[in-house]
């Protein structure tokens, strides 16, 4: 049975700034992935806040709002069968130590903070998500 999804999938400022964009969008491709929307914006400190609401009450919210708006961001509409489920899978664990060989996070990832992409978690959040940077 088929289950097409969309989510967001944020390519972090540690990955932009070291030019790993392509490279990352590439195995999103390979993995099947339909890129339907995508565009490289920087959003300020106040739109993070916004951007990471659901975390306002964790410790490392004000480190996370800081560090997205840190420098230039891609943000990506995903699609495909079961994608929320199947990004969180190919990004692997937050802390890229811990993440499965294979992973973005593992590849990619300098640390928990710096860990390269965002996935947005539920159907729910990736719509909220999704609005969040491509109202139209």
């Amino acid at each position: 049975m088929s289950n097409i999804q969309q989510t967001l999938s944020i390519i972090k400022p540690d990955a932009v700034e070291r030019n790993l964009s392509e490279e990352i969008k590439n195995e999103f491709r390979n993995n099947n992935f339909d890129i339907l929307k995508e565009k490289k914006v920087k959003i300020s400190k106040s739109e993070a806040e916004k951007f990471y609401q659901v975390h306002q009450s964790k410790p490392f919210y004000n480190d996370l709002c800081e560090y997205l708006s840190s420098g230039p961001i891609v943000v990506m509409v995903l699609e495909k069968n079961d994608a929320i489920l199947e990004n969180r899978k190919l990004m692997g664990a937050t802390d890229p130590i811990k993440a499965e060989e294979g992973t973005l996070r593992k590849k990619y990832g300098i640390s928990i903070d710096k860990n390269s992409v965002h996935g947005s978690d539920s159907l729910d959040n990736a719509k909220i998500e999704i609005d969040f940077f491509f109202k139209d």
